[in-house]
């Protein structure tokens, strides 16, 4: 099952060729691709240095799927990573969909962690996601994901998940599993499926609330995330998105220490839809402060305030969207305060 991608048929490169199709051959249905890119323009200020600013390729991914026999699928993703320059696998599964309710993935994938690591960049709200020192802290392989296996069902409004995952493969310098496992709740609307989205833009009226938790030879890290939205004035939407973290020595933002955090982010999606030339969408006003604190580890205890103000135009949900955004990163110690300004271009097929 992957996300949001445009259906593409290929050609057999057996229809070149005057012989007959084996009679092992099979019309499953359409393979499906998509592409996506995040670009940005930053400018960076940091307490007693100078400032930067930058052209980014913030992301740019891959995306394939299709059917192996009815009830057998696979996914395989990928992206760009701009730290090293290099294309990095961030999704190869085998799904196997026995029902709504029972459906098994293995392979290399999200685990049950917070909605913001199941949404990924791509499907946040915000643009400055993962900024924070909270969301989406668990330990991975790459883009949040690890090598392992799940089971997951959609009971109605209840969606479990529960698997194990390589330890090693996850950084956490441990090589016994990983077990996790997620229970989200939704009061309104259904969320069908096992990756979430931060925002419907109002599709969905949503009053959803997650837990989940991981846990590695006693080590243990923990979420509890919550996301109203409703649509309001014929083509509006506001919402409201909150995270409570607690890394106990398995995964956080900064090695060795043991942190815990929380954040709220309130949006509205205006309903007028404004067209510039052949442009036409909605804009959108988002801001949302964060508070996390890091202690026990191996120098002084501090803390991290963040601040994040978005003005988004809105023209394809996430498939065409433009972000100014603001983003202010404040510690009271071991770590220089930090702000950034700029724009960020989303598109996807």
């Amino acid at each position: 099952m992957t996300r949001r991608c445009i259906p593409v048929f290929l050609l057999l490169v057996g229809f070149v060729v005057l012989a007959e199709p084996s009679r092992a051959q099979e019309n499953l249905g359409p393979i499906t691709i998509g592409a996506g890119v995040q670009t940005s323009y930053v400018h960076t200020g940091t307490g007693g240095s100078n400032s930067t600013d930058q052209f980014q390729l913030n992301h740019a991914r891959i995306y394939f799927s299709g059917p192996v026999t009815d009830g057998i699928t696979f996914m395989f993703n990928t992206d760009y990573d701009s730290v090293t320059n290099k294309i990095g696998v961030i999704d190869a599964v085998a799904e196997f969909a026995i029902s709504p309710k029972f459906n098994i993935w293995a392979g290399r994938f999200l685990p049950p962690s917070d909605r913001a690591n199941f949404y990924g960049p791509f499907y946040s709200h915000d643009w400055a996601v993962y900024n924070d020192g909270i969301q989406g802290g668990y330990n991975s392989a790459f883009q949040g994901r690890d090598n392992g296996v799940a089971y997951w069902g959609d009971f109605d409004k209840v969606k479990v998940s529960v698997g194990g995952f390589d330890g090693g493969s996850a950084n956490t310098g441990r090589s016994q599993i990983i077990g996790a496992a997620r229970v989200q709740v939704d009061f309104w609307d259904k969320e069908d499926g096992y990756y979430l989205n931060g925002t419907y833009f109002g599709d969905k009226n949503l009053l959803a609330i997650g837990g989940a938790s991981q846990i590695q030879d006693g080590r243990t890290a923990s979420t509890i995330d919550f996301l109203l939205e409703k649509r309001v004035l014929h083509g509006g939407a506001f919402s409201i998105e909150s995270e409570c973290s607690n890394y106990n020595r398995l995964g956080g933002y900064i090695g060795g220490y043991k942190s815990q955090g929380i954040y709220g982010l309130a949006s509205f999606l205006f309903p007028k839809v404004v067209t510039i030339g052949k442009l036409s969408g909605k804009f959108e006003i988002l801001g949302k402060y964060a508070m996390a604190d890091f202690t026990k580890g191996p120098t002084a205890s501090f803390y991290q305030k963040t601040t994040e103000v978005n003005l988004n135009y809105v023209m394809k949900q996430f498939k065409a969207r433009l972000m100014v955004f603001f983003l202010d990163k404040r510690f009271n110690k071991i770590q220089p305060d930090t702000w950034q300004a700029g724009i960020g271009l989303q598109v996807q097929i």
